[in-house]
């Protein structure tokens, strides 16, 4: 009775898409899926954004899109027009809502709210152990990092996107919503990459999020104290804060995938999902949860599903970079703004240009500091 056909271990965003994912394809119609978590989320404990071409799988439960943003530093500034791509939100409550009124639909869908402590590879199966059960199944799906390793290696650099935003409504109409603040470098960087993130969702409600690219999360204290500084700075003085938001995730150029075995598979940050250079995730998430979908139809080995390609190593270099001098950061991505347009950025960071593509971003950058880290790589 404690085995099945598959079993997704954790309910955040990677494992909650997968599920849906296969809760949509009749070839899972007579499979047993378990999915465990310590909780079944379904409040607004996070946000997403995203960009994207025309319309989309979650257009439905979108809060609000932008088609424009905007690019602050102190080497350049501008606002610029995104089409064809339109910047998204979405709330987590709207997603943790669409998916579970899905899965509930599927009787052979089973969520199981119990902490998982560990999973292990045995002979021709996997072992799962919760605070209560053990189970098994030919094919584990686990979403969370039971493991610190990436943090203890020295091969590659860990840095954290590393956050704190406030939800805040203005007494009167302060906001233009038509344009959401990309990244605001023009705030003191203090040795770090740290910038100011602005989602205005209606003319007196935004979220400001205040963001770092570094090794150490700050005091919780520092962060707030940063915020109220920008919203006095920008003149908003009467304001509440509806809801507040805190976040940390790894961004590292790590193998997590190598610890993929015959019968478990990693996916989300436990698989290196997230975006290694920017912290991105929901976009990766939702593209590489299609390819996992086909690799488990075809019944491909596990340990093959993870191809290393080219953009890898362009985000090795950066956090190279990053890691040995943190405050390069504003320069970098002024550069890679003020050279580029928006839509070959966001091409670029979804890792679809070609190689010329690549060149043409590549060589607007600051050479010196790019050219170093590869000589340092290579030799």
């Amino acid at each position: 009775m404690n085995t099945y056909d598959y079993i997704i271990v954790g309910a955040g965003a990677s494992g909650l898409i997968t599920a849906y994912r296969m809760s949509q394809d009749i070839f899972f119609d007579d499979k047993t899926i378990l999915l465990i978590d310590k909780e079944k989320k379904s409040k607004n404990d996070r946000t997403w954004c995203f960009w994207e071409e025309s319309n989309g799988e979650w257009d439905d439960i979108l809060s609000t899109s932008w088609g424009r943003i905007i690019f602050k530093s102190h080497l350049h500034s501008a606002e610029n027009n995104i089409a064809p791509y339109r910047y998204k939100m979405i709330r987590s409550k709207g997603f943790y809502q669409k998916i579970w009124n899905k899965l509930a639909k599927n009787n052979n869908i089973t969520f199981l709210e119990e902490s998982v402590k560990s999973v292990h590879q045995e002979h021709k199966k996997a072992r799962v152990i919760t605070s209560k059960n053990v189970f098994y199944s030919r094919n584990v799906i686990n979403s969370i990092l039971f493991s610190n390793a990436y943090q203890k290696q020295n091969k590659y650099p860990v840095l954290q996107q590393h956050f704190v935003g406030f939800f805040i409504k203005t007494k009167e109409d302060f906001f233009d919503d038509s344009a959401a603040t990309f990244m605001d470098f023009t705030i003191p960087q203090k040795g770090n990459t740290r910038f100011m993130y602005i989602l205005p969702y209606s003319k007196n409600k935004a979220l400001f999020e205040y963001t770092l690219f570094s090794e150490s999360l700050l005091p919780y204290n520092e962060y707030k104290i940063a915020i109220e500084s920008y919203l006095l700075e920008k003149g908003i003085k009467e304001y509440e804060i509806i809801e507040k938001e805190k976040g940390s995730i790894p961004m590292t150029a790590y193998k997590f995938w190598e610890k993929n075995s015959k019968n478990i598979i990693h996916i989300g940050t436990a698989g290196g999902w997230s975006k290694a250079s920017t912290g991105f995730t929901f976009k990766n998430i939702t593209k590489k949860s299609r390819e996992l979908i086909y690799h488990l139809k075809v019944k491909k080995p596990f340990n093959k599903f993870y191809i290393r390609n080219k953009f890898w190593f362009y985000d090795l270099l950066l956090l190279d970079i990053l890691h040995e001098k943190n405050h390069l950061g504003a320069k970098i991505f002024g550069h890679m703004f003020k050279n580029n347009q928006p839509k070959k950025i966001f091409k670029f960071l979804d890792e679809e240009t070609n190689f010329i593509e690549d060149l043409q971003i590549q060589l607007k950058m600051p050479p010196y500091e790019f050219v170093r880290a590869l000589f340092k790589r290579i030799f």
